[in-house]
């Protein structure tokens, strides 16, 4: 400070005193200017020589990251377009095989409805026919006994209004065929 104090007492009689006159507020100082611009120049050039490549290497794996990134979309896009017409095309033909066993089913169904109900209907006949025969033979063999039941009884009645037994075989079975037919005459008649 001392020597500061001495320039300045030095220089109280000369008019060449540096920072005594004001400075410019538009215009800096020549030498603030120059160093400034060393300066500039400086990080200017490590930026151009070593920030600037990098990030410009960056920008581009982003925008091939980007870009792939949009590529391989399009084409999961498109994989997963075509995958769904296989599916859809696939749904389709199963639909369609579907329908098709189904009316193959109804087919068969009524296949199987008309033979079962040929056979119940050939059952039926059967059952029927077997029943109308039984029914035929039980109704000969019961008029057979009721004609032996009813010769009996026709012996025995005309036996006693005779007063005299037909012991006699043939006069027996003459009494009891004259008797029946005149039974079915009466019958007939009616």
């Amino acid at each position: 400070m001392t020597n500061v104090n001495e320039f300045l007492v030095a220089a109280e009689g000369s008019e060449d005193i540096p920072f005594t006159s004001e400075p410019s507020i538009l215009f800096p100082a020549a030498y603030d200017v120059v160093w400034s611009l060393v300066v500039f120049i400086i990080v200017f050039l490590l930026f151009w020589k070593y920030v600037l490549p990098k990030f410009q290497e960056v920008l581009a794996e982003r925008e091939d990251q980007i870009k792939g990134g949009i590529e391989r979309a399009q084409a999961a896009q498109a994989e997963a377009s075509a995958a769904l017409e296989k599916n859809n095309a696939e749904l389709a033909e199963a639909r369609a095989e579907a329908a098709a066993i189904r009316e193959a089913a109804r087919a068969k169904g009524k296949e199987i409805e008309a033979e079962s109900r040929e056979r119940a209907e050939a059952e039926s006949k059967r059952i029927v026919e077997a029943g109308e025969k039984q029914l035929l033979a039980s109704r000969e063999q019961v008029v057979a006994e009721l004609r032996n039941d009813l010769g009996q009884n026709s012996i025995n009645l005309a036996e006693r209004l005779l007063g005299t037994e037909l012991s006699d075989s043939t006069r027996r079975s003459n009494t009891i065929d004259s008797f029946l037919s005149e039974l079915d005459n009466v019958s007939t008649r009616k």
